[in-house]
Order: structure tokens, then sequence, then C-alpha cells
């Protein structure tokens, strides 16, 4: 039941849609590969659209591990309000639809049917160090990186990779992170 609690959020985006971010008309570019095994690991959430699900969500990470069968596991921390609350998290599966690894489904309530979210990977560095990540519907998008800061070059590389792909990166916000 607690499962469902903390995944009700991200069903209730999926199903509802949100605020759209981009226009719509311009086409979405992925990554051209990811290589799933170099992308799997601990992430800091750099910069996001507001979503309800993160609302008041600070110190936001993402940890990827990718599983035998070749989906990945995904565990989503956020401490609400403030640096040194308590964390709580989200668990969801992932897998890619296509042979680049760069577009994803992931599904926090795989009980549900049709509740799998577009997670498409936009652009990622060569050292796998930054992402930029986003989804069609352009209900969301994320700058994240190895690091809980980045220069203003990546942070500005993320920004232009949205915005080619339509999104208003006006509507971004920055999430406070620990000193690190």
């Amino acid at each position: 039941m607690r499962r469902l609690l903390l995944a009700l959020p991200f069903l209730l985006a999926a199903c509802g849609g949100g605020t759209v971010y981009r226009d719509i008309t311009v086409p979405i570019p992925t990554a051209m590969q990811v290589d799933l095994s170099r992308y799997q690991g601990l992430w800091y959430e750099i910069a996001r659209f507001p979503v309800s699900f993160e609302e008041g969500c600070v110190g936001v990470t993402a940890e990827y591990t990718l599983l035998p069968d070749d989906t990945v596991r995904v565990v989503n921390t956020c401490r609400q309000g403030n640096l040194s609350a308590p964390p709580r998290s989200s668990e969801a599966t992932a897998e890619a639809v296509d042979p680049s690894n760069a577009r994803l489904k992931v599904d926090f309530v795989p009980f549900i049917p049709f509740t799998a979210g577009d997670y498409w990977i936009l652009d990622i560095d060569e050292g796998y160090r930054t992402v930029v990540v986003g989804n069609p519907d352009g209900t969301s998008g994320w700058i994240l990186a190895r690091e809980p800061r980045i220069s203003q070059a990546r942070l500005q590389r993320g920004y232009d990779v949205l915005t080619k792909a339509g999104y208003d990166v006006s509507r971004m916000i920055l999430t406070p992170q620990p000193e690190g």
C-alpha cells in the first residue's frame, strides 16, 4: 500500500498529462546510442521542469541499476522541503523501446496497465557525466549529473539541447543539492 501511495503522483502524471513545457510540433531528437551499463549508477538532479510528483523536493537523485534481463531498476529519492529532511524514495522499472537505448518506458506502477511513461535521453556527454532527459509530450524534462553541482557550461549545454527540442527553458527550476 505504501508503494502505491508513493507511486500515485507518477501514475496521475502518466495518465492525466500535465503542464506542457515544449512546442510539440518541434522534433525531439534523442541521443544516437546509450550504453546502459555506463548509464547505471547515481545521478543528481541539477534542474527540472516543475512536475507535481516533485513539488517541494530538494536533494533529488536517481539511481539506475541494469538488471540481467536488460531492464533497469530506477530508484528516485527526494527530500521534502530541505536538505536535512529524511529521504523518501519511489522505485520503478525501465525498459528500452528502441535499439539505441535512448528511448525508455519507465513504470512506477507495473500492476496497473498503461502507466509507463516516456523517458527519452536527448543528450549525454562522452564521459557519461551529464545527461538531458525529456519526453515527446513535453510534460517533463531534467538535467542530471554524476555530481551535485556542474559548471555553467555543462548546464548551458543542457539548456541548449532542451531549447533545440522545443522546450521553454525559462520555466526550469534549479534543484538544491548538498555540498559535495
